[in-house]
């Protein structure tokens, strides 16, 4: 007799700042994805959703003067990384909320502290605007407590955000919370089965 194999059910798609689930893309419909768009990495250059094309990416948003939460959101990037590190299929992508302050320079010394792997983590700036445009309005990254804000209020949160190869929301997870972590490994790993 040959034993069931039980294969897992993938994970879901987001399309809203609630974060509620859909199991399916509907046909015909334009269906919520990352929008184009054109920053700068910590090595000067230029990077934008070509980047990104048929890449896993796991998204978070800090600053490199942050006293609080950012040094353990970098604490658990770097624990992705090492998961990681030589699969190619996987980004992850620091987005500065700060970029008056975090120039590329900036951002080259906080990679050199952190042992950022240029190939696989990207830590990126350019215009405030574009930043909190994606951040709140493609990622959801803060709409999830259930506040729109503008541009003008800063932008300041633990979340990590799951993109898939077609730039689709597949998960969020508390990059503070070591299980949440552990989580999002896993769904890296079942989402590269998909």
């Amino acid at each position: 007799m040959l034993a069931c194999q039980s294969k897992q059910q993938p994970l879901p798609y987001y399309d809203t700042p609630d974060f509620t689930p859909r199991w399916d893309i509907p046909n015909g419909k334009d269906f919520h994805k990352i929008r184009p768009f054109s920053l700068i990495n910590q090595n000067n250059q230029t990077f934008t959703e070509k980047d990104i094309e048929d890449k896993i990416c796991v998204v978070d948003f800090f600053f490199t003067t942050c006293p609080g939460i950012c040094p353990k959101l970098a604490k658990s990037m770097a624990d992705i990384q090492k998961e990681f590190l030589a699969d190619d299929e996987l980004l992850l992508l620091s987005h500065s909320v700060m970029p008056d302050v975090d120039s590329v320079p900036v951002l080259q010394a906080y990679a050199n502290e952190k042992k950022v792997n240029f190939k696989r983590w990207k830590l990126l700036t350019g215009s405030k605007k574009e930043i909190y445009d994606l951040g709140r309005k493609y990622y959801f990254v803060e709409e999830d407590e259930g506040i729109s804000k503008s541009d003008d209020i800063f932008l300041h949160t633990e979340n990590f955000i799951l993109i898939d190869k077609e730039r689709h929301i597949r998960g969020i997870y508390n990059g503070l919370d070591p299980s949440s972590i552990q989580s999002l490994i896993s769904d890296i790993h079942r989402l590269k089965q998909e």
